[in-house]
């Protein structure tokens, strides 16, 4: 079994910086392809950011390209999400999550849901206009 742990979000103002944290335990990180998904009111889950095993390959939603960064570090079993340049639009329940067959595929299926084996309980960010 895995344990994944969101920590981070919190209430900024448009325009501000957020770094999302994720824990993973339970078995070993770096067999895992690790992904950020967020899911605002009323509206669908949606792909952020996914990160392949060794951080080697990031993959980004186009709403979110050039404004967050996902990295990862296999020493401390933990994935992260910095969110700078924060939009109302952005505000949403944020979901990290770990994909074990993630390692034989690489672009598009990265932001696939039904990839990931794994889910976090989430971490609310707010963004105030």
């Amino acid at each position: 079994q895995v344990h994944v742990v969101e920590s981070g979000g919190g209430l900024v103002q448009a325009g501000g910086s957020l770094r999302l944290s994720c824990d993973v335990s339970g078995r070993t990180f770096s067999d895992y392809a690790m992904g950020w998904f967020r899911q605002a009111p009323g509206k669908e889950r949606e792909f952020v950011a996914a990160i392949n095993w060794s951080g080697g390959s990031t993959y980004y939603a186009v709403s979110v390209k050039g404004r967050f960064t996902i990295s990862r570090d296999n020493a401390k079993n933990t994935v992260y999400l910095q969110m700078n340049s924060l939009k109302p639009e952005d505000t949403a329940v944020y979901y990290c999550a770990a994909g074990y067959y993630l390692k034989y595929y690489s672009g598009s299926h990265y932001s696939m849901p039904d990839h990931y084996d794994y889910w976090g309980q989430g971490t609310q960010v707010t963004v105030s206009a």
